[in-house]
């Protein structure tokens, strides 16, 4: 018998009292994270789950129904990285988990996971470990084929007995937030179309001029308002500047950046649609069912795309031929610059008429 058919043979018996969740930091991965902790208090309702994770993300996702705590870790640079991990020693202190999913995979968190105390770390196979983290665990998931990070994710979940179907991210509003979206689209008027700016990594991001001109059709062609979404950095501050310097429609776009992630997830819900390039807004709007306009040249939709959804909208400039077929590998490729307005404004059409 597999290690895994042991283990879902004896939690279907006794389900564990308590499990450990290690992921620290990435938007797009935490959202990833949801409907792996969603099936598992689906299915082991009293069963307490714990998610080590990072500030940032924490602000999202804090108070969701399926995760019983989250233990905060603040990571220091230099000589305070240790004291970072001693007080997360110090946190977890007095704590027995029966299972530490390490969801990712790395050296940081491959610490965490020898300091917690549980009795078994399950952890990616050796293909796809990296940074010795797999030496770092003790049980880990069968190799299977590349597939989207959503579904290896969910490979956990089968692990351990459980079914991750249906697929719920459980990222819900709070009354104020729904207050908040209301009162925003209702001044607004029209049905918003929500342009996300740009990813961390500048390499995944599109054009200025290419958003210009987008923005210009969606406002003479469809007459639909349009929102500029992101955060206060200077790159997107900077794109900002330059896509407003460069509108010509007589319907200028909304500026709605700011702070704070749960304000952006509430404008990600009131919008009709959402175009973005694959960064962790994407998903977030995937999480609350907004139809996603993404737009895919450096990373590949079929591993880190929208999840089960908006397939008919992806703008896919990671194709070096039309019509290419590839896997779900994690290859990058340089080509956003395949992607074209014309290109975008055909997926928003088809976006806006569903």
């Amino acid at each position: 018998m597999s290690k895994g058919s042991e283990l879902a043979r004896r939690f279907r018996r006794t389900p564990p009292r308590d499990v450990l969740i290690v992921m620290l930091s990435a938007m797009g991965d935490a959202v990833h994270v949801l409907p792996v902790v969603t099936a598992l208090k689906r299915a082991w309702p009293r069963t307490r789950i714990t998610w080590v994770i990072q500030p940032l993300p924490h602000t999202l996702v804090a108070g969701h129904p399926a995760v019983d705590r989250f233990v905060v870790f603040e990571r220091r640079r230099g000589f305070g990285a240790v004291a970072s991990y001693r007080d997360l020693r110090r946190t977890l202190r007095g704590s027995t988990f029966d299972v530490c999913l390490s969801l990712q995979v790395s050296a940081k968190a491959g610490l965490i996971q020898r300091l917690a105390p549980a009795s078994i770390r399950i952890g990616f196979d050796w293909r796809r470990s990296r940074d010795l983290n797999w030496f770092l665990n003790d049980t880990h998931i069968p190799d299977g084929p590349d597939a989207h990070v959503q579904d290896q994710y969910l490979e956990f979940v089968r692990f351990l007995g459980v079914d991750p179907e249906p697929v719920e991210w459980g990222l819900g509003l709070t009354t104020a937030e729904t207050a908040a979206r209301d009162r925003f689209f209702g001044e607004l008027g029209g049905r918003a179309v929500g342009f996300v700016l740009g990813a961390t990594d500048a390499r995944r991001d599109w054009t200025p001029e290419g958003y210009a001109r987008v923005i210009d059709e969606v406002g003479e062609r469809f007459g639909n308002p349009c929102l500029l979404l992101g955060g206060p950095s200077e790159k997107d501050s900077a794109m900002t500047d330059e896509i407003l310097r460069r509108c010509q429609g007589s319907s200028r776009p909304v500026d709605a950046r700011g702070d704070g992630l749960r304000r952006l997830l509430w404008l990600l819900d009131g919008c009709a649609l959402v175009v973005s390039p694959d960064t962790g807004p994407l998903h977030m709007a995937r999480a609350m069912g907004t139809p996603v306009v993404g737009l895919y040249g450096r990373t590949n939709p079929n591993r880190a795309g929208p999840y089960r959804g908006s397939e008919a909208l992806l703008v896919d400039g990671y194709a070096e031929q039309p019509g290419e077929r590839y896997g779900a590998s994690r290859t990058y490729r340089d080509g956003m610059g395949r992607i074209t307005p014309e290109r975008v404004l055909e997926k928003i059409g088809i976006g806006l008429r569903t």
